[in-house]
């Protein structure tokens, strides 16, 4: 058993001179520890220090809006569309302008009559129109007589900026294999009857929103004789004083089916041009010395085209090609390029050559000719929706910023600048930048309402910038290179 030893008890000595003051002390502060123990009225609590910056908010891109402008586009109607104009028997350039059932003048006046429909469902909003010129005949052209070149243009006004434009257009013309061949069937269902159904259907959707910007709806004609409805309208465009930020050209947008035997309604192509051929000297050196080849508004616009379709179109990817259009060929969208517009085709991945641009005829157990069976309606919807959430998205969004400079040569930072914009509804500015590998802009900062902004440690020399101005809604304008 443990054994618990005890300390012996101390025997009480007298108090000393220093336990006396220690006892004194604790004498006099007894009563005012008892003092401290009754209550006290609280203290008023202290408000938080306030901050001198509210959250940042920055805006969305997406916009609920415009996926309901996608979902309501209609393959049956669009589908309805081309086999009127495939009714028409042919729309060659020089075949009938006055009959009432066969020909070109018949299809742009159901075309003309079309656009007026529309205008009357939304209250008269479309301004619809001719725009045509004389086309004299030229032994070394596709015209070998005089002819007028008739196109149907509707204008739906922007709210707020009437004088900036985006331009959907398609072709009303067609032909066989003979480009002179005014007077046999050529039906150009695909091409480009699905490229007018496009516009209208667009028309259709788009004129129940309010943007803007104005948005034009073009039915251009003469463009297998050599682009002459689209010459026409960019030279009154011009004429009248357009800003035009953005032109997208339909041309054939229903053909799922490729010649090598490629079926795919999951892609759509951006042919998207670099430099027109009226770029100075003056700027090509700088082009040579800065870069800028891979960004030119036209790429700039078929970049955007991609990221609207990766946002609103999930069942639809863009493939960009850094070029004006397929080799040896062309499109509408090339007189607005060349008059300095952002101007791209946006057609089907996969092409029949079985189908363009032929007679009617069977040869070797093959079909040739452009027919209603090569048209996909469901597809063409598809890039349907993508043409009228790109109009709507950049109609609704603030024009791309003004005189954008660069500067950080031999700096740790890149600094950017541009001029204000005078969108009374902007929210800020996003600023881009990529790789040069890099075909699409990968990184970007929001940098709200400034007109200046530093990168620190991001090196100019491996990167390429831009700006884009948005509104308070999220709307996103094109990126703007820095010149």
């Amino acid at each position: 058993m443990p054994v618990m030893y005890r300390c012996p008890p101390t025997p009480p000595r007298a108090p000393t001179m220093p336990r006396l003051r220690h006892a004194l002390l604790a004498a006099v502060a007894l009563p005012l520890a008892v003092r401290a123990q009754r209550p006290r009225v609280a203290a008023p609590p202290v408000a938080p220090p306030a901050t001198s910056a509210a959250p940042v908010i920055v805006p969305a891109f997406e916009d609920p809006r415009i996926h309901d402008v996608v979902a309501a586009i209609s393959a049956s109607r669009i589908e309805r569309d081309i086999r009127t104009l495939v009714g028409f028997g042919t729309r060659h350039t020089m075949s009938d302008t006055l009959s009432s059932t066969r020909g070109i003048g018949a299809a742009r006046r159901w075309i003309f009559a079309e656009f007026r429909k529309i205008s009357a469902d939304c209250g008269g909003c479309l301004e619809v129109r001719y725009v045509s010129d004389v086309v004299k005949a030229n032994p070394q052209t596709r015209i070998r007589e005089d002819v007028q070149v008739v196109n149907v243009v509707a204008i739906q006004r922007g709210a707020t900026e009437p004088g900036r434009y985006v331009l959907l257009s398609g072709d009303i013309d067609s032909r066989v294999t003979d480009v002179l061949n005014a007077t046999a069937d050529a039906p150009g269902a695909n091409d480009n009857a699905s490229g007018i159904a496009a516009i209208l259907e667009a028309a259709r959707v788009l004129t129940r929103h309010r943007a803007d910007a104005s948005i034009v709806y073009a039915a251009l004609a003469g463009e297998e004789q050599g682009l002459f409805g689209g010459e026409i309208v960019a030279r009154a465009a011009k004429a009248e004083g357009w800003r035009l930020d953005a032109v997208i050209n339909n041309d054939m947008i229903g053909n799922i089916r490729g010649i090598t035997g490629n079926v795919s309604n999951l892609t759509a192509r951006v042919f998207a041009p670099g430099l027109p051929a009226t770029t100075s000297a003056a700027e090509l050196r700088r082009i040579l010395t800065t870069g800028g080849e891979l960004d030119t508004p036209s790429r700039q616009l078929a970049r955007y085209i991609a990221r609207v379709a990766d946002t609103y179109c999930p069942n639809l990817s863009v493939e960009i090609i850094y070029r004006l259009d397929r080799y040896g060929r062309g499109g509408h969208h090339t007189p607005f390029f060349n008059e300095g517009a952002p101007a791209v085709r946006l057609m089907e991945t996969h092409e029949d050559y079985t189908r363009q641009h032929q007679d009617l005829r069977t040869v070797d157990g093959v079909a040739y000719g452009d027919v209603l069976e090569g048209v996909d309606f469901a597809y063409a919807a598809r890039v349907t929706g993508l043409d009228a959430a790109t109009l709507l998205s950049l109609a609704m969004a603030p024009a791309p910023p003004d005189s954008v400079t660069i500067r950080g040569a031999v700096q740790p930072s890149t600094t950017l600048r541009w001029r204000a914009s005078p969108a009374a509804d902007l929210a800020g500015y996003r600023v881009y930048w990529r790789k040069p590998t890099d075909a699409r802009w990968t990184r970007s900062r929001w940098v709200g309402n400034v007109t200046d902004v530093t990168l620190p440690n991001v090196i100019i020399d491996d990167h390429f910038f831009g700006v884009a101005a948005v509104d308070r809604e999220g709307h996103e304008s094109l990126v703007a290179f820095p010149r």
